[in-house]
């Protein structure tokens, strides 16, 4: 069954969302881009207050793929405790030299997660090489908010196709880009490992705007139903 990743900005959205029983809680700031990034502080915070209890992501900001700027910013999340560090595949950069340049981070431990974007039209190719560098999932967003939910971009069938190539590499899955809740009892069939959403949970189903408990709670049950 696929499980619900919350995003969240602050310690009391993280609260907030724990309460409610998201299954992941993942730490970015929408206000700074597809994937911004929260202060190292900030992030420990939650950690430190959540932790054990609570499974917790961290972005590390919309960065372009340059093997060392990318390694740092992974290495400083990571020190804060999170379960896993998210890295954009953004077109600005080296993918593969990125990819290599992470794999001894990888086996230090560190748990990372390979966000692909579907405006971008990624190659599924790369999935290979996210396996061969020690990454724990990948997942599907979108980077243009403007341009739809993720059902707008990829059909069924090309996020089904994710999905496999994810599982047949022993990856975890996610499915996540302005989700709203119609697209759930679509999504849900391809058994990705989560389903991942911030707009939908927020007033107005606006990504910058504050979470809406009654919105929260509404997206949970309809993924457990």
């Amino acid at each position: 069954m696929s499980k619900m990743l919350a995003s969240v900005n602050s310690l009391s959205e993280a609260r907030q969302v724990f309460a409610a029983g998201a299954d992941i809680i993942d730490l970015k700031q929408p206000q700074q881009g597809a994937l911004g990034a929260l202060p190292v502080a900030v992030v420990s915070d939650i950690v430190a207050e959540l932790k054990p209890n609570a499974c917790i992501s961290a972005t590390i900001g919309d960065l372009p793929l340059q093997p060392q700027l990318v390694v740092d910013a992974v290495q400083a999340m990571a020190a804060t405790g999170v379960d896993f560090v998210k890295i954009g595949i953004f077109p600005e950069g080296d993918p593969l030299a990125t990819l290599q340049a992470l794999s001894p981070v990888s086996q230090q431990g560190i748990k990372l997660i390979a966000v692909l974007f579907a405006d971008t039209r990624p190659d599924l190719a790369l999935i290979t090489a996210i396996r061969q560098a020690g990454f724990a999932g990948a997942m599907l967003d979108t980077m243009d908010k403007r341009l739809g939910s993720l059902t707008c971009l990829m059909n069924i069938e090309q996020l089904q196709n994710f999905v496999s190539h994810c599982r047949e590499s022993d990856l975890l899955s996610g499915l996540a880009g302005s989700l709203r809740a119609d697209d759930i009892g679509l999504l849900l069939p391809l058994q990705a490992d989560y389903l991942g959403f911030r707009g939908a949970l927020c007033r107005q189903h606006c990504r910058t705007d504050q979470l809406d408990d009654l919105q929260v709670r509404h997206i949970r049950e309809l993924i457990e139903a």
